[in-house]
């Protein structure tokens, strides 16, 4: 998957809620003293009782992380702080854009798709990995599922002005329905998920 997002030594990348930091971590190996990560936690989800930024400033104190920079803001600022970058990895969270928690104060997928495009310097590539839920569904299992429809979130990107440049099948799973939550435990962690590389011309 970073072969496929295209992330190299050298790279600048933004991780968009980074969970439990490991993509951070690899993606700091790769790009090494070199390059940039930023390990950005989205203020609306910074006041959960894991405390996520707390984490990611410790993951950022690790030996041979000097590379990566903690930023917590609102969703669709994408901290202007941040230079001009290659890569935004968005990873099982773009559903989350068509949920309640993260529309609370006020953002929407348009607005943070069009935040991407002007953060990404041109010919920059902003990769996309989620749950997939069924065809014609849209984003209409995005609260109850935690799913969205791949071509749903494709006809998003591509409004903002991306061009979609490869997909992946890597993560897919046929024996998925996508009619179960993805934290039940008969599919946790076996989800089919999508992948999208787009580009910004």
């Amino acid at each position: 998957m970073i072969r496929f997002a295209r992330v190299d030594a050298g790279s600048t990348v933004i991780d968009v809620y980074p969970g439990d930091g490991d993509w951070t971590r690899l993606f700091s190996d790769v790009v090494g003293p070199g390059g940039r990560v930023y390990s950005f936690v989205p203020a609306e989800v910074a006041h959960f009782n894991n405390d996520p930024v707390g984490r990611m400033r410790t993951l950022a104190k690790e030996l041979g992380r000097e590379n990566v920079e903690v930023l917590s803001a609102d969703l669709v600022a994408l901290p202007e702080a941040t230079q001009p970058v290659d890569v935004l990895w968005l990873h099982l969270f773009y559903h989350d854009l068509h949920t309640a928690l993260i529309q609370a104060r006020g953002a929407t997928a348009g607005q943070f798709n069009r935040a991407v495009y002007e953060r990404l310097r041109p010919g920059g590539f902003y990769v996309i990995v989620d749950h997939s839920a069924a065809v014609g569904a849209g984003a209409s299992a995005a609260q109850s599922l935690h799913r969205i429809e791949p071509a749903f979130v494709r006809e998003e990107v591509e409004a903002a002005g991306f061009v979609l440049d490869a997909e992946s099948t890597l993560l897919a799973n046929k024996d998925d329905t996508h009619s179960i939550k993805v934290f039940d435990p008969s599919i946790k962690g076996e989800t089919d998920r999508f992948a999208y590389r787009f580009v910004k011309p």
